[in-house]
């Protein structure tokens, strides 16, 4: 079982003694090139980083959201993601309102030269129930094509670059989602599929039923994967490599913990402060599966090797995450301009042959430090 917070007594002190403060290694003020590179088997190519945008709407106001997108474009990330329920945590009165605030901005900008890409609520029952089409969402032709319109509405575009599948529905059909989706890409309304938080049977199962019937396959994964989680090695990455599928990984600073502001206690302002204090169980559960002992204590570790390094937290987890083979590029997230410096300084760099052993070195002691 996890150990709750409050309990872990001198633990907390001894992680005290070992954060680092966030500012002690600043940025350089250019950044070096942006790599780009290919999205699974399609003719998209695409920056090395992808600014995730579902704080915006909620936790970013829509000027502080425009003034992030414009500093990343300018860094030369082309790519941003998004989707229909966004931003989170999801209600009845904010779902959609980031896809809006993207749109607006994207209207000031050449729409050729942004690579777009959002999602399909998935289904409504088990986990999570989106507050999304009366709370009865499915990856069938009927929902596929209500959240496609309500989605290029908002965005203010007649297409969109990747569609992705927010999470699967495993107990249907494949070609129920498949279908309709390829049918939007012959209509040229998506360019690329993609789905996200999915496994390993799951992945190969859609990817045979688009051979089978001969119809648009899934290019993309967006999956959980960081320092903190690596459990996409163990058997989806081989997936990726034989099949040609890109990652795209989400929460590469494992929902902010890397970053080491949880080290030090819980700020007021963190993502999960609130959830911490939610009374929704899965808000709970959640905080605790990014926050606890073991991740605490493997995110003390990697503060060290980023000091050693001469690197910020934030720097050493961005550069780690796309530094492998089967990444197209990282998903990352801000809520404020000033946390845009340490993610850009990543852009095109390789961390060392002995920083990436003592990362190892890390994991292995200290083995899916989120479960």
């Amino acid at each position: 079982m996890l150990t709750p917070l409050s309990r872990l007594g001198n633990f907390k002190f001894i992680l005290l003694q070992v954060a680092i403060p966030l500012d002690r290694h600043p940025p350089p003020a250019t950044f070096p090139g942006m790599e780009q590179r290919r999205l699974g088997k399609s003719g998209l190519v695409v920056s090395e980083i992808c600014m995730g945008t579902m704080t915006f709407g909620l936790q970013t106001d829509e000027a502080t959201a425009h003034r992030i997108l414009d500093r990343c474009l300018d860094s030369g990330i082309d790519f941003y993601d998004t989707a229909e329920v966004y931003p989170v945590p999801p209600s009845a009165e904010t779902v959609g309102r980031t896809e809006e605030i993207l749109g607006r901005w994207m209207k000031t900008k050449t729409r050729d030269g942004i690579i777009l890409a959002t999602k399909v609520t998935g289904a409504a029952h088990g986990w999570f129930n989106a507050p999304v089409r009366n709370g009865k969402c499915a990856l069938d032709r009927r929902h596929i094509r209500q959240a496609i319109e309500g989605s290029l509405r908002r965005l203010q575009t007649d297409y969109l670059d990747l569609y992705q599948v927010h999470w699967p529905d495993r107990g249907m059909r494949a070609e129920d989602t498949l279908e309709p989706l390829h049918e939007l890409v012959q209509e040229g309304k998506i360019r690329v599929l993609g789905t996200s938080n999915e496994n390993s049977y799951g992945l190969m199962k859609s990817l045979w039923t688009s051979e089978q019937r001969g119809i648009s396959r899934f290019d993309t994964i967006q999956n959980n994967f960081s320092l903190n989680n690596r459990r996409f090695e163990d058997e989806l990455a081989e997936v990726c490599r034989r099949e040609q599928v890109s990652l795209l990984p989400y929460s590469p600073l494992a929902g902010g913990v890397l970053s080491g502001k949880y080290n030090a206690g819980i700020p007021d302002d963190a993502r999960f402060s609130g959830y911490l204090k939610s009374d929704s169980p899965r808000h709970q559960a959640m905080a605790s599966r990014f926050i606890n002992e073991r991740s605490l204590a493997s995110t003390a570790r990697f503060l060290a090797i980023a000091e050693t390094a001469g690197l910020h937290p934030v720097t050493l987890a961005t550069a780690w995450s796309k530094q492998h083979d089967f990444v197209a590029s990282t998903i990352v997230g801000v809520s404020r301009e000033d946390q845009l410096d340490p993610i850009l300084a990543a852009a095109g760099l390789k961390l060392d042959p002995a920083t990436l052993a003592a990362i190892d070195a890390v994991s292995k002691e200290i083995l899916y430090p989120m479960g």
